[in-house]
């Protein structure tokens, strides 16, 4: 750890920032990130898809593409697929298994961090780094999904640390380890791994008057040989294996055409990045306020102003993409989270403890709630399927466990001759304990439970099973094979959204939980009605809408 001092800080009372040691920090981490990750069935379509795809991969014994349901899958990279199969071979085949890379890669995220807080700041602010990160709102989410989120978030910053590093002192091997980042960056999701930390390069080169240090940064052979030999072969691979598909599918469909339409669904207006990134910052928000007031002290900065540069290019960019998700918007908040890490670890203001306070508070209580607020939303969805997984949601946490959490919450805040950081970094360690341990799992049980408990009902039935008028590919992860999407043939199970089910669809139902159901399908039989058929299986016929 640096014990470089806090510029223009006064020396603060030693407490629990600097009297713990760095491996109880570490454990700390560990266990918020480790521990717990198959307590909650894999949530649709993301992580479902992700996790069919890695055991399809290692069901086929093919390493080198990616299915889905059977389908080639052109979505991401192959990086993601290899770690989670590998995990599969290991575990098994467990939520754990496929969200085991994203943890690693979390608390790589946090490492990279706290080595940029070493730059500019001492042990507390290393620390506080670590946790600010660790405990943000978008990053606790990602950062246990079985997505490849987390790892490209984590290769990134890595690749923008030492991209920082060859910046200030010129050495080659820092500059040669960010394209070896970045290579496996491009393996994880593609150009957008290099794309944001060079073009966070080119904006800091520009704006600090130093453009000519580009050729050196660009002009390093070996860089450009690890790059290549690393991002190259699997995509000379795929394009000799899949031709014009590859190109239509991965390059066009889901990197340029993300750029320029608006996908699945997923659009926003310009004001999108500046109600959603300050919520994936919670319950740090109130400290954008302080980086937003000393801006020009920041940009006095070199490597401050370095990291307002990565996140002002990542946030335009993507503010300008037509298709917008919460999780493009991480590429440039965490730059921002380092900057507020290193506010927080100076701050002196009881009126932004409060601040911070109330967000941890609202935070803790909306969450704690989380069964009224499922209610709530019920009557705010026009979705039939989601109206009945809300108001049918099963009971939240215990009312001991919200008075338990919220009583040490109180003591912590309320502890006597506390630094106000160290109550903000205790208080959100314990809200993020409380989130991932308690709060999570709870509602994706509550979205996604019926489609775990359904695939174990086809999985006992040993019949071959499609997936009708429904997309939650979880339910092939669970049921151990592919359920391609098409209508059901004579005698095969589906399974289906039951206010997709119309009354003289030829189907019984089987199976109903909470809004879906495995339904089989009848043989044709001339003059009989689906209701007349049920009677002579015993099963449930489709009901009337």
């Amino acid at each position: 750890m640096s014990s470089h001092p806090l510029p223009n800080t006064p020396q603060a009372t030693r407490g629990v920032l600097d009297r713990w040691p760095s491996w109880l920090w570490v454990g700390l981490l560990m266990a918020l990130w480790l521990l717990g990750l198959d307590s909650a069935p894999l949530l649709d379509v993301d992580e479902g898809a992700f996790s069919e795809a890695s055991r399809e991969m290692l069901s086929s014994g093919d390493w080198g593409h990616t299915t889905l349901n059977g389908a080639d899958r052109f979505d991401k990279p192959i990086l993601i697929y290899w770690l989670q199969s590998l995990g599969l071979a290991i575990f098994g085949v467990t939520e754990a298994a496929t969200r085991l890379p994203s943890a690693c890669a979390a608390l790589m995220w946090c490492l990279a961090a706290v080595r940029f807080a070493q730059l500019w700041a001492d042990q507390r602010a290393e620390r506080v780094a670590a946790v600010v990160v660790a405990t943000s709102v978008g990053v606790m989410l990602i950062g246990r999904a079985a997505t490849a989120d987390a790892l490209l978030n984590a290769l990134m910053c890595w690749a923008c640390l030492d991209l920082w590093r060859h910046l200030s002192d010129g050495s080659r091997r820092p500059l040669r380890r960010a394209f070896l980042w970045m290579g496996l960056g491009v393996l994880t999701k593609g150009p957008v791994a290099c794309l944001v930390p060079g073009a966070s390069v080119v904006v800091y080169l520009l704006a600090s008057g130093q453009v000519g240090r580009l050729r050196q940064v660009l002009g390093d052979a070996w860089a450009w040989v690890i790059f290549f030999g690393v991002a190259t072969p699997w995509y000379a691979y795929a394009l000799h294996r899949h031709g014009m598909a590859f190109v239509d599918g991965f390059i066009l469909q889901h990197n340029v055409n993300r750029f320029l339409q608006t996908r699945e669904g997923h659009g926003g207006q310009a004001h999108y990045t500046l109600i959603v990134a300050p919520l994936l910052a919670l319950p740090w928000t109130p400290l954008l306020l302080s980086v937003l007031a000393n801006w020009r002290a920041l940009w006095a900065e070199p490597v401050s102003r370095f990291l307002l540069c990565w996140s002002g290019f990542a946030l335009l960019f993507f503010t300008l993409s037509s298709t917008k998700l919460p999780h493009y918007l991480l590429y440039g908040t965490t730059p921002l989270l380092i900057l507020m890490a290193g506010a927080l670890a100076k701050l002196r203001s009881r009126g932004m403890a409060w601040a911070l306070a109330m967000c941890q508070l609202l935070l803790f209580a909306g969450l704690s709630w989380s069964q009224h607020v499922a209610g709530w939303l019920a009557t705010q969805t026009k979705d039939p399927l989601y109206r009945t997984l809300l108001e049918s949601a099963p009971t939240g946490p215990a009312w001991w466990q919200v008075v338990a959490v919220g009583g040490l919450w109180l003591a912590i805040w309320c502890w006597p001759r506390r630094a106000p950081a160290e109550r903000a970094v205790l208080g959100a360690l314990l809200g993020a304990f409380w989130v991932v341990h308690g709060v999570l799992p709870w509602w994706a049980s509550t979205l996604q439970s019926p489609v775990h408990e359904l695939a174990q009902i086809a999985q006992a039935r040993g019949a071959e099973v499609v997936q009708w008028r429904a997309r939650q590919p979880s339910f092939a992860f669970y049921l151990g094979a592919p359920t391609p999407s098409r209508e059901p043939l004579p005698g095969q199970l589906a399974l289906v959204r039951k206010d997709r089910l119309k009354p003289e669809d030829p189907v019984v139902i089987v199976a109903e939980r909470r809004g879906f159901a495995l339904v089989e399908r009848l043989a044709a039989q001339v003059g009989d009605a689906p209701q007349e058929a049920a009677k002579a299986t015993g099963a449930t016929p489709a009901p009337s809408p």
